[in-house]
């Protein structure tokens, strides 16, 4: 292989690609201090969140489902099992896979995997990771469930032309001369191990990353993935650099807690990078350059700051009206199944345990998708050996369910009381949460009706070109 990093940012090298091998803890059970290189570097690129299905599942057999606009599209096996997993991949095909999205059978890989950010990573990392996948994770012989997405997106050969008309796929990363280490450190796992540009910098109309809106924000599945450029209103500009760090290994800060995708990389990745690694992360997410937002003037934390005088009478007596009816106002709802843990007037318990719902990024947003996520999913991460726990209200738990007009009330009734008043929810906005995926242009290329139209629409213009051809031939004699 190819060395990965110029003469230039040779004085960097030593740094950029030496992982630590000490960690703030174990990452998962089995795991055992020294962890090694290839460990860390696993850790670092969040391998488990998805080729692991659940808190109960397999460790990296694969079969989580991770939803798309087209569909479910399931993680593989990655243990080292000969029949199942990667066992019979030599370094290079591993390479292969991990940076271009090639398969050891030459097929292409869907975007879940994210190999755009991955193909950044150094020839001496992969093989550290090629080594612990090959040498340190336990084979498990354990199929996972084939991908089966609707016809054009089944034909995985396709992606090839993604891929190169998007230039998807980058070079392993170049230290900056013109940064110290710490900032080309802080870069390096940003774009690359931790892919955080995957969730965070939004999508065009092929649903590739804009490039010109790097980490301004995105919707990813039922979430919204906030801006998180250096601009001081729309994105994290006015958070300091203890509160970024916080809020990365524990999943909590005075401005927000995380939940969904961002609960996921806490868990099973930030939490357990060292505080070097942590810092240069912090470091270099704040010089990135700022991207405002539309109507969005001020930090997403500043609404619901000064609450008007609350009833307390008023919303003990609406703790006895009835919860069953669709009808029920958000804040007959609020009261019957929020405040128990959020409190009447919405700002949680002294410590912080049940979080406040003033002042909190998730009411903040003018896109309303993480508050009623939150609603319907709950929140669940395991940090440092404690559980945070919501249950979510979408059926799947021991509370009670709430249709999509419940959910709505409750929504708005919170962005009018404790957060964004300029935001507002429908149950149409609930159900699309609830379905798990965005509605984008390219899904509807699913439709046997669309895709109808546009074939017809292809033969058309062949056809008229055709005939045109043929007029400037005749034409011509």
């Amino acid at each position: 292989m190819k060395k990965s990093v110029s003469k230039a940012g040779a004085s960097l090298r030593h740094f950029l690609l030496a992982a630590p091998l000490a960690l703030l803890g174990p990452s998962f059970a089995h795991a055992q201090a020294p962890m090694s290189r290839g460990h860390y570097l696993a850790i670092a690129s969040d391998c488990a969140a998805c080729h692991t299905n659940g808190r109960d599942g397999a460790y990296l057999a694969g079969g989580y489902a991770i939803q798309s606009p087209m569909g479910a599209i399931y993680s593989t096996n990655i243990t080292p099992s000969k029949q199942f997993g990667i066992g019979n991949y030599s370094l290079e095909e591993f390479a292969q896979a991990v940076r271009h999205g090639v398969r050891r059978d030459g097929a292409q890989l869907y975007p879940a995997m994210p190999y755009g950010s991955f193909s950044l990573l150094t020839d001496a990392d992969i093989a550290a990771l090629y080594d612990y996948f090959m040498h340190e994770v336990p084979p498990l012989d354990q199929p996972s469930p084939k991908t089966s997405l609707p016809f054009p997106f089944s034909v995985r050969a396709s992606l090839w032309g993604w891929k190169l008309a998007n230039s998807i796929v980058q070079s392993p990363y170049v230290a900056d001369p013109r940064h110290d280490a710490q900032w080309n450190r802080g870069k390096y796992l940003t774009d690359g191990p931790a892919h955080c540009g995957e969730c965070h910098t939004p999508r065009n109309l092929s649903l590739a990353p804009k490039a010109s809106a790097y980490l301004a924000g995105a919707d990813i599945g039922s979430w919204r993935a906030p801006n998180i450029t250096s601009d001081p209103v729309a994105g994290i500009g006015a958070w300091s650099a203890q509160e970024l760090q916080e809020y990365l290994q524990t999943g909590k800060t005075v401005h927000a807690r995380a939940a969904g995708p961002m609960a996921e990389a806490v868990e099973h990745s930030f939490q357990y990078l060292s505080p070097a690694d942590m810092a240069a992360i912090v470091a270099y997410l704040r010089t990135v350059p700022p991207i405002a937002e539309p109507g969005v003037t001020a930090p997403n934390f500043s609404h619901g700051g000064t609450p008007a005088p609350f009833d307390y009478g008023a919303a003990n007596a609406r703790r006895d009206q009835s919860l069953l009816a669709s009808t029920a106002s958000g804040a007959v709802l609020y009261e019957a199944v929020c405040a128990s843990c959020h409190h009447s007037d919405g700002k949680g318990t002294a410590d912080g345990y049940y979080p406040s719902l003033v002042g909190n990024t998730t009411t903040g947003q003018r896109n309303p998708n993480d508050l009623i996520a939150s609603i319907l999913f709950g929140v669940d991460r395991s940090v440092n050996g404690h559980q945070v726990l919501m249950p979510g209200f979408d059926g799947n738990s021991l509370v009670q369910q709430l249709d999509d007009q419940q959910i709505a009330s409750i929504a708005n009734y919170v962005l009018t009381h404790f957060g964004n008043a300029q935001a507002s929810v429908t149950p149409k906005a609930v159900a699309m949460v609830r379905a798990g995926s965005s509605q984008v242009p390219i899904a509807k290329l699913a439709d046997p009706k669309v895709l109808a139209a546009l074939v017809l629409a292809g033969l058309v213009v062949l056809g008229a070109l055709v005939l045109a051809i043929r007029f400037a031939i005749k034409s011509r004699r």
